[in-house]
C-alpha cells in the first residue's frame, strides 16, 4: 500500500500476565504480523493461559532466575519485554537485565481509568511511570487531544475472572512440575478465596448497612472517606512508605481528629475484594476510639463507590484508583502515597492536616488535560474477562506494541488510517 510504514521485525518475550487469554491471543497478533514471540512459564499457572508455540519452563529456584533469563534475552535476542506489572521479583530481575540490554519495556495491568480501561505503558506504573509531572506540560499536551470518552463500553465478567483466578492460583500450589516457584503473593490463595466468598455472601447486608449510615449522615455535616486497598497489592507494598494499612489508617484518623471541624464525619470504605484476614470493622473500631472519634468515624463494609464519591467533601487515599475517581468528580483529593495522579492542582499538596479546611477541587485545565493525556498515551480500551472487551484489547494492544506507540497517542487518534492498515487488527489464538 502506497504510504504504508515498513515495520521492522521485533522479538518479543511475555512473562507472567493477567490471568486471561490476553497474553497469548496479542502474542498471536504480533506473531501475525511478522514478529517473533517467546513465552517463559514460571508455573503451571502460565502455562495453562498460553497455548500458542513459543514457550519454555523456568523451573528452578529464584536464585537462579537472573542467569536464566539474562541467557534467554541474549540467546534470542530479544527487542521487547511484556509483563504484568514491575514490581514482581522475577519481573524486577527481568527489567533489570532489560535495561541493560537497552530492551523495551511494556506493563499492563488495570487501568488507572477504570473500569473498562486498560494501562499499556513504558516500563512501569505509578511511582515509576514515565508520565510526565509538570503540570504545564500536561495541559499543554492536553490541549492538543480530544476529551476521552469515560462512557462504559465494556464489562469484565466477574464469574469468569474468578474461576480464572482460582484455577491459576490453585494450580501454583501443586508440587510438580514448578517445584521452585516462589509466589510474589502474600497469603495463601486458600483463605483468601474463602474469605472473599463469606464477604460475596454477605455483600447485600453490608451495602444495606453502608446506605443506612450514608443516609443517617446526610446533612449532618461534611463527609470525607477514607478508602482502602488491599494490602497485598504493590501498590502499598512498593509505592507508599506504609508496611500495612493499619498504620495509614491511624494517620488518618489522628490528623482527622485533631484538624477535621467538630460536626465533620469520616467514612472508612474497606476495598471491595478484601478477604477479611483483617477484621477492618473492629480495627477502624479501636481506632475511633483511641482517638475520641466514636461517633465521628464509620466504617463502610460495602456501598456504592460512585454515590459515595459523590456524597463526600474529600477523600483520602493512599494510592487507589478511587483517588482518580475522585478527581474525575471535581472532589478534593489528598495521596499519602506515590500516585501517578500526585500532581499539585490534582490533588491538595499542603500537609493532610490543612486538607480538612483548606482542599479545593482539581484544578479544571489540569484536570482535563491530565485525562486526555493519560487516557490517550497510557491507556488502551477494553478488558481481560470477557468478550467482546477482551477483543477490542487485544487489537489495540497488538497495534500499540507493533508501531512502538507506548506512552504516546496513537496518530490515528488525530488522523485516521485506512483499516486495513497494519496492525488495526489482530486475529484471535
Amino acid at each position: 500500500m502506497p504510504g504504508a510504514v515498513i515495520i521492522a521485525p521485533k522479538r518479543f518475550l511475555f512473562l507472567q500476565g493477567p490471568i486471561s487469554p490476553f497474553f497469548d491471543e496479542v502474542g498471536a497478533g504480533l506473531r501475525a504480523l511478522g514478529h517473533v514471540v517467546h513465552r517463559i512459564n514460571l508455573n503451571l499457572g502460565d502455562r495453562l493461559f498460553w497455548r500458542g508455540p513459543g514457550a519454555v519452563d523456568f523451573r528452578g529456584r529464584a536464585a537462579e532466575w537472573p542467569n536464566f533469563i539474562a541467557a534467554f534475552l541474549d540467546r534470542h535476542a530479544i527487542t521487547d519485554l511484556v509483563l504484568l506489572g514491575e514490581q514482581r521479583p522475577y519481573n524486577k530481575v527481568a527489567i533489570a537485565a532489560a535495561a541493560e540490554r537497552g530492551i523495551r519495556v511494556a506493563v499492563t495491568d488495570f487501568g488507572y481509568i477504570r473500569p473498562d480501561w486498560i494501562v499499556l505503558e513504558r516500563d512501569g506504573m505509578n511511582a515509576a511511570s514515565r508520565f510526565s509531572r509538570d503540570p504545564e506540560e500536561i495541559v499543554r499536551i492536553g490541549a492538543q487531544l480530544p476529551p476521552p470518552d469515560l462512557q462504559v463500553h465494556h464489562l469484565d465478567n466477574f464469574r469468569l475472572q474468578a474461576s480464572w483466578d482460582v484455577l491459576y492460583h490453585l494450580s501454583t500450589l501443586l508440587p510438580w512440575p514448578f517445584p521452585h516457584y516462589e509466589s510474589h503473593q502474600l497469603y495463601n490463595p486458600v483463605p483468601v478465596y474463602l474469605g472473599v466468598l463469606w464477604r460475596l455472601l454477605r455483600r447485600g447486608a453490608a451495602n444495606r448497612r453502608a446506605d443506612a449510615i450514608l443516609k443517617r449522615l446526610s446533612g449532618s455535616g461534611p463527609l470525607f472517606l477514607m478508602a482502602m486497598q488491599m494490602e497485598t497489592d504493590f501498590s502499598i507494598r512498593a509505592y507508599s512508605k506504609y508496611r500495612d494499612l493499619d498504620t495509614a489508617l491511624r494517620e488518618v484518623a489522628q490528623s482527622f481528629a485533631g484538624h477535621a471541624p467538630a460536626n465533620a464525619h469520616l467514612l472508612v470504605k474497606v476495598h471491595p475484594l478484601d478477604p477479611g484476614l483483617k477484621n477492618w470493622k473492629r480495627r477502624s473500631s479501636a481506632i475511633a476510639r483511641e482517638f475520641g472519634l466514636e461517633g465521628r468515624m464509620h466504617y463502610l463494609g460495602g456501598g456504592n463507590l460512585g454515590a459515595i464519591v459523590e456524597q463526600v467533601q474529600g477523600t483520602v487515599t493512599v494510592n487507589s484508583t478511587v483517588g482518580l475517581r475522585s478527581i474525575i468528580d471535581h472532589t478534593p483529593t489528598f495521596a499519602l502515597g506515590e500516585a501517578l495522579y500526585r500532581i499539585p492542582g490534582l490533588v491538595f499538596s499542603g500537609p493532610l492536616d490543612r486538607f480538612w479546611t483548606e482542599a479545593t477541587p482539581p484544578e479544571i485545565p489540569l484536570r482535563e488535560g491530565f485525562l486526555r493525556c493519560i487516557a490517550h498515551a497510557l491507556h488502551i480500551r477494553g478488558v481481560y474477562y470477557n468478550r467482546p472487551g477482551l477483543d477490542v484489547a487485544v487489537r489495540a494492544a497488538v497495534r500499540r506494541l507493533h508501531l512502538d506507540l507506548l506512552n504516546q497517542p496513537d496518530p490515528e487518534l488525530l488522523h485516521p488510517t485506512d483499516p486495513a492498515h497494519p496492525g488495526t487488527a489482530a486475529p484471535r489464538a
